[in-house]
């Protein structure tokens, strides 16, 4: 008689139960530009580029369907944010608390030893910034990627955020080490702001130098390209440039400070806006700008909200919880743990950003915890579906005082669905990776129980799934399992293991029109072969830090097609067991 697996591993949200795996962020144009050009010498330099004749406002590449082939021809604007949202009139860069605006102009800091390109995204740069990749090879681009020079039409901003992080309202925090360029509008129509990370201080930086580290930079290079091709919302990444400027960094926070390297990318993304944008407007009682944001915000990014509708701001709300619940069900089905979820990092359009401490899940746990700095697991990889519901809350939190009673009441009612929303999109996801069609009542159990096997005997998450896709049905009903399913071969050494596959197989019978090869077909397009493993990227740092950029290149080029297998990328060892050299392997924390 089949044992049926129970969730005894349950937690409540609100009062849905869920398996541990599923609990598991007006200043004129003409007068900014009047403030910054006298302050450009000494600090980046102005790119004196021709001007784009588009009839856009925005910069805009002139050519249909051709990629520019220099920056002559290609211009940034920062018009569309600064016609509406206003600046710090303080134009010097030091740190300060900062009020009443939504940005401050800050200059990149270039630095001072020789720049190298160490791997650029072809991908963003021809299909969003509609740049031939030759462009990468020249001066012009090297200094822009750097911070050393501006394009024209950019006025180089510094975003004014505030947050909690770990739970606790830390106050004004913002783009301590990043400057926003401006947004270009390509030959698509698509809008992308361009922001440059580790390019100097700004007034956010707190007690922070402005710099990013190699270390850091490789890791958000690879993971946001790799969480693109998983097809997961995420920032892009351009490029990546190191230099041998020294900067000192205490990886673990225990007390080891080393030199490291400084390194800038070029990130990408629709908007860098996160909850937190709006916390500190409503913190501080800012409630007229906290309304323009607002409007700014729906009107270029919410096209299903009616900008002058009255409930837009419920609406607005309603669009965010939703989205939010499909992202991290998202992160879940490919066992990603942000490693720092907190407001200041959790964008408004449910797009994975700001990569630090994460870390993609590899002996299924759910109490697996990237960062070696969260101490009380509050981050753990079980808990994102919890922390959305904090973060949201803190949005809900931050949007009350320009909600009337009613509003506020439907908004509440809104956050109390995300649970159901949050379900609804892991069991379709699971479902799919299990192959399954239609509607069977077992099916959460079905889930449940083979993530409880895999909880039991620490099988691999993305290679049990992987191997799973590619093993038949004959295979499976024989408990024949091949060597080289070694993740299979894990968990099948579990008593119940026979039990699950019985369960299994008969569910994989109800499939309507379906066969074994369609099934696999199927499976082995959700269930990546590849991931961007904690060693893997280690691997390719190390490598790196020694001028050795192979392994960055190999890596982008096996994740960009995860779910195909990859002869280079298996002669790796990407999808064999973590090597012993790598078992006690820790995240850094710092960046």
């Amino acid at each position: 008689m089949t044992q049926r697996i129970r969730f005894p591993f349950c937690c409540l949200i609100r009062g849905l139960a869920f398996p541990r795996l599923l609990l598991f962020g007006v200043t004129c144009p003409s007068v900014v530009c009047c403030l910054l050009l006298p302050d450009l010498e000494g600090s980046a330099h102005l790119l004196l580029l021709s001007r784009n004749k588009s009839k856009h406002e925005l910069g805009y590449c002139e050519t249909e369907a051709k990629l520019a082939l220099s920056l002559d021809f290609w211009t940034l604007s920062s018009e569309n944010l600064l016609a509406v949202l206003p600046v710090d009139p303080v134009k010097e860069n030091y740190v300060r608390k900062v009020k009443n605006c939504i940005f401050s102009i800050a200059v990149p800091t270039p630095l001072k030893s020789r720049v190298r390109l160490v791997a650029v995204s072809k991908e963003v740069l021809e299909d969003i910034l509609d740049l031939d990749l030759s462009v990468s090879e020249t001066d012009d681009f090297i200094q822009l990627v750097s911070g050393e020079k501006i394009v024209s039409g950019s006025i180089p901003l510094a975003h004014r955020y505030g947050g909690h992080q770990f739970g606790i309202w830390a106050g004004q925090l913002g783009d301590g080490r990043a400057h926003l360029l401006g947004t270009y509008m390509n030959r698509q129509g698509e809008k992308w702001e361009l922001q440059l990370k580790g390019s100097g201080k700004t007034p956010y930086s707190r007690n922070g130098d402005g710099r990013a580290v190699l270390r850091s930079s490789v890791r958000e290079f690879l993971c946001s390209e790799a969480m693109h091709s998983l097809r997961i919302p995420t920032s892009r990444v351009a490029s990546l440039v190191v230099s041998d400027d020294e900067v000192w960094r205490d990886q673990f926070y225990n007390g080891n400070i080393v030199k490291e390297r400084g390194a800038v990318v070029l990130r990408v993304a629709k908007s860098w806006f996160r909850i937190g944008s709006l916390e500190i407007l409503a913190h501080y009682g800012e409630l007229d700008l906290l309304r323009t944001l607002l409007d700014f915000i729906i009107r270029e990014h919410f096209p299903s909200v009616e900008v002058a509708e009255p409930n837009r701001y419920v609406d607005f709300f309603s669009v965010v919880v939703s989205e939010t619940a499909q992202l991290i069900a998202l992160w879940m089905s490919v066992g990603f743990a942000h490693g720092v979820c907190n407001t200041d990092n959790f964008s408004l359009l449910s797009i994975t950003i700001d990569y630090g401490p994460f870390g993609f899940m590899e002996a299924y746990n759910p109490d697996f915890v990237p960062n070696t700095s969260d101490d009380e697991g509050r981050y753990k990889i079980g808990n994102q579906a919890n922390i959305g519901i904090f973060n949201l809350n803190k949005l809900l939190q931050a949007l009350n005082p320009i909600l009337d009673p009613r509003q506020r009441q439907l908004a509440a009612q809104i956050l109390e669905g995300y649970p159901v929303l949050y379900y609804t999109r892991f069991r379709e996801l699971f479902k799919a990776k299990l192959g399954l069609l239609g509607e069977t009542k077992g099916d959460d159990d079905l889930i449940a129980f083979l993530l409880h096997l895999m909880e039991k005997t620490a099988a691999d998450f993305t290679m049990t799934f992987r191997q799973l896709s590619e093993i038949t049905q004959s295979q499976l009903q024989e408990l024949n399992i091949p060597q080289q399913f070694w993740a299979l071969n894990m968990i099948s050494k579990h008593k119940l293991f026979p039990a699950w596959v019985s369960q299994y197989l008969l569910r994989l019978k109800s499939n309507m029109n379906d066969s074994d090869s369609e099934r696999r077909k199927r499976m082995t397009t959700v269930n990546p072969r590849y991931v961007l493993r904690n060693w893997m990227a280690e691997s390719a740092v190390r490598k790196a830090e020694r001028n050795d950029f192979s392994e960055v290149h190999l890596l982008q080029r096996v994740l960009r097609h995860p779910f195909q297998k990859h002869s280079a990328a298996e002669k790796a060892g990407y999808s064999s067991p973590t090597p012993s050299w790598a078992k006690d392997l820790k995240v850094s924390c710092s960046s």
